[in-house]
């Protein structure tokens, strides 16, 4: 089969609430290439219907979420407008599949990131504000039974993303040291910092900015980035009250109902 027809099972998927197998197991564990042509395919799709692209999201960056699956590098997906949830309030579980959440430390670009060789010093000039976040992930894939080429080609796991409103500027906050707790019904789930994303978020986002260069298509001013988990994923169900607090950032909340 080709690109177009893998998409096509992610849609009818995504479309029905209904798992697939393993992708890698038809076009190799590690073929990068394939799936993110799948990846963009789908990501055209949804821009024929209306979709609008507000970032992107980095994932893997975790060395306890890579554990979890295996996986020893990051990927990258699609933020699009309508996978927003609002600070608070609640996503219906009916728009999810097998949905986990992760506690992130989200950038918004002021200027964009289209120079040559791009260094850390360039994504610090570009930085804008960071907010807190929580980025629900979801798969199409079986049992989360994923390896790079599977989540790629399913755009990064990506489903929904709730953002805080307690914005800050990039020298209010320690990006590498800031402790993040994330609670579900009041009980702590998961905890890291911000050097359990690739040492730091910053080096998370240089790594993303520098993928989009190098597929000449850099990242652009007022772009969303979510720059990666900084402790394990955790599952959530219906009922589930999720909080997600950051040192000297404030916290983000989203409930699944």
């Amino acid at each position: 089969m080709e690109a177009k027809d893998y998409a096509e099972q992610l849609r009818q998927a995504q479309a029905t609430k209904t798992t697939i197998g393993p992708i890698r197991d038809e076009i190799g564990e590690h073929n990068e290439e394939m799936a993110y042509a799948i990846q963009k395919i789908n990501t055209n799709h949804k821009l024929v219907d209306g979709a609008r692209i507000v970032g992107k999201k980095i994932g893997l960056t975790s060395i306890k979420v890579q554990e979890q699956f295996g996986i020893t590098s990051p990927d990258f997906g699609i933020l699009f407008d309508d996978m927003e949830v609002l600070n608070g309030l609640s996503l219906p579980m009916s728009e999810t599949m097998q949905p986990k959440v992760e506690a992130e430390l989200a950038f918004i670009l002021g200027a964009s990131l289209d120079a040559e060789n791009l260094t850390i010093i360039d994504i610090i000039n570009a930085i804008d504000y960071v907010l807190p976040s929580i980025e629900v992930v979801g798969s199409r894939i079986e049992n989360w039974n994923i390896r790079i080429a599977d989540t790629v080609a399913d755009n990064a796991s990506a489903s929904h993303y709730v953002l805080g409103h307690s914005p800050k500027m990039l020298d209010d906050i320690d990006v590498v040291n800031c402790k993040m707790e994330m609670t579900i019904n009041g009980e702590v789930k998961s905890s890291g910092s911000g050097k359990d994303c690739m040492g730091s978020p910053l080096n998370a986002v240089l790594w993303l900015a520098q993928k989009m260069q190098s597929l000449d298509q850099p990242l652009q001013a007022g772009e969303l980035i979510l720059s990666g988990s900084l402790g394990p994923m955790v599952g959530v169900k219906e009922g589930d009250e999720v909080e997600a607090k950051f040192e000297g950032l404030g916290t983000v909340s989203v409930s699944f109902k």
